[in-house]
This record gives structure tokens, sequence and C-alpha cells, in this order.
């Protein structure tokens, strides 16, 4: 979660689909099947790209000038991340487009020469891996991986639609969904992508790793401090805790269905405002 540049390249590079048994789960990427299902975590994972759009060259080098000059290349970054193909003669003459393959050129490993974007066959892929090997997936994903399969171009190409809502629509409807130009908004805002690990003076690990309940992987505690630590704004003690993207990063939802509620209230304090989850961690667990 701290180095935002490897979270990058695991959403546009390849997906090793395999598993050695049913806890691994290489065969999803760096997503849980919930987060896969239902579209969870998609906030933060277009801001990544769109950062990695503005602010970096292909090799991960910072770009030089104003990227308020590449505005236009980020969306079609994100168009081409999301593209779908459309069935023929579905869409309406007025509704935004969801397929791209004419940027295949610009953006080959987001989107490729029939339009299909990385999302889009990651997802295939993913539930197809599922359906093939049932001994290697959880019942319940591979029960829920054929219906999933089949409703996904259509209920993605909703998406996508939405994704394009302007800024300033008057449509009701695009009050409070995910729009690619809220997602380049936060992008300029948030600048480049860091390359940093997770790392915590020794001391204050091993104060964390001590303080860890038993039933939680001291991991989790000590990546939840240093990501709290990266992430601090200047003007408030508080830090948005994307619950899902977490969970995508360790690999499992245990991170929010358990492990979280078991965290020690004197070193996490935790609060949610309008479906915002976020958290503080007390002074004393902090390096000095």
């Amino acid at each position: 979660m701290l180095n935002e540049w490897q979270e990058f390249l695991d959403y546009t590079g390849p997906v090793c689909y395999q598993a050695v048994g049913k806890r691994d789960t290489t065969w999803l990427g760096r997503f849980t099947f919930e987060a896969l299902r239902d579209f969870s975590g998609l906030a933060r994972i277009l801001t990544i790209l769109a950062r990695g759009v503005l602010f970096h060259a292909p090799d991960g080098a910072e770009l030089p000038g104003d990227p308020r000059s590449r505005l236009e290349k980020a969306r079609r970054g994100l168009c081409a991340w999301c593209s779908i193909p459309e069935k023929p003669n579905s869409r309406k003459e007025w509704q935004y487009h969801t397929e791209f393959p004419e940027l295949h050129g610009e953006f080959p490993k987001l989107v490729d020469e029939a339009g299909l974007g990385w999302f889009a066959r990651h997802f295939h892929s993913a539930m197809g891996f599922a359906k093939k090997h049932p001994d290697l997936v959880r019942k319940n994903y591979a029960e829920a991986a054929e219906d999933l399969d089949k409703k996904f171009d259509r209920v993605w190409r909703d998406k996508v639609r939405q994704f394009q809502t302007l800024l300033f629509s008057p449509a009701t409807e695009g009050a409070w969904v995910l729009r690619f130009d809220d997602v380049i908004a936060d992008a300029l805002e948030l600048g480049p992508l860091r390359r940093t690990e997770a790392g915590l003076p020794a001391e204050l690990a091993e104060r964390l790793d001590r303080a860890c309940p038993e039933t939680v992987p001291p991991q989790v505690l000590r990546t939840l401090v240093a990501y709290y630590i990266a992430n601090r704004p200047e003007d408030s003690d508080w830090v948005v805790l994307p619950v899902m993207n977490f969970d995508c990063y360790f690999g499992d939802t245990k991170f929010g269905r358990k492990y979280l509620a078991m965290l020690p209230d004197e070193i996490i304090q935790r609060s949610s405002s309008f479906g915002v989850s976020r958290y503080r961690v007390r002074e004393e667990y902090l390096p000095k």
C-alpha cells in the first residue's frame, strides 16, 4: 500500500492465473474475489492509474512539465483501462461510448485492439480460472463465477458510462457516482506515485508487535501505522482508510471483516462519516 508505483504495475501488467491450493489467491492478482464481484475499491485504483499517466513515463521516471497539460491523456488512459466492447446497436445516441480500441496504440497494455480493457480482460480471466479449476478455489467462488462472468459486460458498460459523467452535469444520477473528473482532480492533488516500502523504526515495530493481539498478524498493525505516517495530512490527524484496497493488498477479506475490529483502541482509533472509513494512530505509537 505504500509502494504506489508497484500498485500501478499490478493494475496494468500481466497476472499469473494459477494457484496451488484454495488459500492461494495468485489468480486474482491484486484483488479479492469480493472486490471483483462488487467493483469495490475502484476509487483508489483509478486514482493510482491517473497518477501514473499524469506524472510518470512508462519506465516510472517522473515526467517534466505541468501535469495539467496531460489531463486529457489521463482521461484517455482511464477510458482505455475501463474499455468494454459495446453490443451492436445497443447504445443510445446520447450515451457515452464504452469501447476504445483506438487507444490501443497509445496504451497497448491498457486496452487491446478489439477494445477490451485491462480490467475486463482480468475479470473474465479470473472467472474463467475459477470455473475451470473448482478444486483450487473456494467453493462459493467457483459457484458464483459462471453467473458473474455472464453479467459482467452489461453491468460494466453501465459503470463505464457513469465514470464519464461530467463534473457539472445537471443530471441528478451523476450526483454521487464515481467519475473520471473526480479521480483526475484527486490525482493532481496527490502528485507522483510513491515507491517507499512499509518501514518503521525497530523500537516502534517491536512495541507494536507486543501490543498486537495474537489473533492478528503483526504485519497488519505495522502496515496500518506505516500507511498512516505516509498519508497523514498537515491539517488533520485522520487518514482515509481504504478497507477494500487493504483487503486486496493482504490477499484476503479477513483484514476488513476480522482484523480491524480486533486492533486495540489504545493504538488505532477509527470512525466513519458519510460512508468513508478513516482512522488515526495515537501519538505515543508514532515515531518521535
